[in-house]
């Protein structure tokens, strides 16, 4: 895109070469309406409110009984239909507040660049230092461009001068090329941009990167292209190991040995400290009462009293076939025992 470059006296100085990936992209409608939306969105407060029924003063008494009087049935002076009444579905403050696309925000900037291109809205000036923070310079400039109607100076960076100079003029805006948008281009009629500014705009706006990893994808991926090649160098291969001997045994897997395994394989230190009669641990099972009281400890033994080792008297107790086959032990246990005389034989 060839875009004249004027200088301060609105004379054509030369004609720079722009990207046309940033000043000649076909415009999308949709794109840049949805973009204008959201910007407009955006710049509002959202302070609006009225008052509901609830909330108006007043309306407290019945106007009138409910009926024989003719009329239709009212209960409150502060109904919507009547007048100084509540709203009903008024606004109430809120956030309009939307979040634009990365991507989507810079092609709208893209098609509105491009748009005012084509239709020679925009004005590239060499430099603003005949600017001196006067009215007067700044219409004075705006003359010699011909430019009638708003318009919006864009510089690299902030320009104080230029801003004090456009701060008296109700249709001329100043904007850093940093904070351009869609929304300030479509909102004036001609586009007022330095050279400077339009090559950051042609730099930022050329390369779409991809993904979340914007430039740092992009710098990354320039600096690997960059990088001379890596010298190649060759690496011996290592030698591989003698295979072993046919006749050499292949070591045997490792096995989970038991408990008298080890027993057996235990060192002779350790064969003399244990006992020639303890043997491998059997499974343990569930014992009976019987059974537990002729293994107890020796110890367990003493402590009983003599009263506990005397034979306790016999009560018939009515045995049913099955709790006899299951404990066997128990009976053998009974009938070692002596006879001892039952209260009711004493009798």
């Amino acid at each position: 895109m060839q875009v004249s470059v004027k200088n301060q006296s609105g004379d054509a100085l030369d004609s720079i070469e722009l990207n046309d990936a940033v000043f000649n992209v076909p415009m999308n409608q949709s794109l840049v309406h949805q973009a204008m939306v959201i910007y407009q969105g955006n710049k509002r407060h959202g302070t609006h409110d009225t008052k509901t029924r609830a909330q108006v003063s007043g309306g407290g008494r019945k106007p009138w009984i409910q009926k024989h009087t003719g009329r239709a049935r009212q209960g409150s002076t502060r109904s919507p239909q009547w007048r100084h009444g509540g709203v009903v579905f008024g606004p109430h403050p809120r956030s309009y507040r939307a979040a634009l696309p990365r991507r989507m925000k810079r092609q709208a900037l893209r098609c509105v660049l491009s748009d005012k291109a084509r239709q020679d809205r925009l004005v590239c000036l060499d430099s603003t230092s005949n600017i001196d923070g006067k009215t007067k310079s700044m219409i004075q400039l705006l003359q010699n461009l011909t430019v009638s109607g708003s318009a919006l100076v864009v510089t690299k960076g902030t320009d104080t001068q230029v801003v004090l100079a456009a701060s008296n003029l109700k249709k001329i805006w100043t904007l850093p090329v940093e904070h351009l948008n869609a929304l300030e281009l479509l909102s004036r009629d001609m586009v007022i941009m330095t050279v400077e500014a339009a090559r950051w705009v042609e730099e930022s706006l050329a390369n779409e990167p991809h993904g979340r990893r914007g430039a740092k994808w992009t710098a990354t991926a320039t600096a690997t292209e960059d990088a001379p090649a890596a010298e190649v160098v060759e690496v011996a291969e290592p030698e591989t190991a003698a295979e072993p001997a046919a006749d050499e045994a292949a070591p045997t897997p490792r096995r989970r040995r038991s408990s008298a395994a080890t027993t057996e394989t235990e060192t002779p230190d350790a064969a003399t400290e244990t006992p020639a009669e303890e043997e491998a641990p059997k499974p343990r099972r569930r014992r009976t009462a019987a059974a537990t009281t002729e293994t107890e400890t020796p110890d367990a033994a003493a402590a009983t009293s003599a009263e506990e080792e005397a034979p306790k008297p016999r009560t018939r107790r009515r045995r049913t076939a099955a709790s006899t086959a299951d404990e066997p032990a128990a009976e053998a246990d009974v009938a070692e025992t002596p006879d001892a005389e039952t209260p009711e034989e004493e009798a």
